[in-house]
């Protein structure tokens, strides 16, 4: 008996230290993880404009790619240490689950179900967005009310599905949605006049109209309908990692509050007097610390990738393809009559 008692144990002892050794790989952050493999991974999508694009030599360029830089930028003091994994909009969410990703930037739209179903925290919003719906200009339609029976291409598994779906019940308009999961399969229909219209994020409808053979034969109607927070997000309860993603973003806002860019910033960095820089370049204090970073970050991300509205403008802004003015946008500083802002650097 005694025998047996003592076999049950060890058996017990056993187990015990599997799980323990399994909380512990849990409860590694994707910081020290990413750190010891010398790159990071970063998730998007398959093609979008202004936010994520490739080119032939497989270079990718577009806001959510300046963003994953700027968190290399803060960790490794390289923005060029990422790797980029595009990737279906299905397999977005099990890709940072899986440890596939160490972050997800892909124009997502933060919502309730998202943050709390699909094991991710989402961080900060860096694009205000709304969906809309658009139209051949030769239609003549001028309003998204005018699409009683029409077929919409929308993307499948997306926000903007759902919101169709609103839009139709509520509006009682008896759309026929025709889904796809890719986009530029989506667009290619829409182009080829198998759709009466197309919805998707107005930012999204933007890119989408740039890359027709005649843009000027498409419109985007009115009606916006509803609201869309592009945001970025990481594993769920990893707060290490979390911290530095949301503060790498808080930094690109924070040099633009402060009329920092990649152009000035050394000269800044050598002649400041001001104690709010000092503390945010990493002149004096040592806020780097609570972020597991060196001292010299938030220089890195600004020095090699620019402020946020130097991200803006290069992706986005009026020479562009997208030509979206961020003058009067929510997408202004909070000085400026927008929503964003940096959190204190203290």
């Amino acid at each position: 008996m005694k025998k047996m008692n003592r076999i049950l144990l060890i058996a017990v002892m056993a187990v015990c230290g599997l799980f323990f050794s399994l909380a512990q790989v849990n409860a590694e952050s994707t910081l020290d993880i990413a750190k010891k493999r010398g790159f990071l991974n970063c998730i998007i999508g398959n093609s979008f404009v202004g936010f994520y694009t490739v080119d032939e030599s497989g270079k990718w360029s577009g806001m959510d790619i300046d963003i994953c830089r700027s968190v290399a930028a803060a960790v490794f003091g390289d923005k060029d240490k990422v790797k980029f994994k595009s990737v279906q909009w299905a397999q977005s969410f099990t890709s940072i689950k899986s440890g596939a990703g160490d972050m997800l930037s892909k124009g997502m739209t933060w919502t309730l179900s998202r943050d709390t179903s699909q094991g991710l925290d989402f961080l900060d919003t860096y694009f205000y967005d709304g969906q809309g719906f658009m139209v051949q200009k030769d239609l003549g339609i001028k309003s998204a009310l005018e699409l009683k029976g029409a077929t919409v291409c929308v993307l499948t598994g997306t926000s903007s599905e759902l919101n169709l779906t609103d839009f139709n019940r509520t509006n009682k308009l008896n759309i026929k949605p025709v889904v796809f999961d890719d986009a530029s399969v989506r667009n290619a229909a829409f182009f080829n006049k198998n759709c009466d219209a197309i919805t998707n994020d107005r930012s999204g409808l933007a890119a989408a109209r740039s890359s027709a053979a005649k843009p000027s034969d498409y419109v985007v109607l009115p009606e916006t309908i509803s609201k869309e927070a592009l945001s970025f997000a990481v594993r769920q309860n990893d707060s290490a990692w979390a911290n530095v993603v949301k503060w790498t973003f808080a930094a690109l806002l924070e040099a633009e509050e402060l009329g920092i860019t990649s152009q000035n910033i050394d000269n800044v960095r050598k002649n400041t007097k001001n104690p709010v820089i000092k503390r945010f370049l990493g002149l004096e204090g040592n806020l780097h610390k609570g972020l597991g970073l060196n001292a010299d970050w938030a220089y890195q991300v600004i020095k090699q990738v620019g402020n946020y509205a130097q991200v803006y403008e290069r992706n986005l802004g009026p020479n562009t393809p997208l030509a979206l003015d961020r003058k009067g946008s929510l997408n202004e500083l909070w000085t400026r009559g927008g929503l964003l802002y940096s959190k204190s650097f203290r």
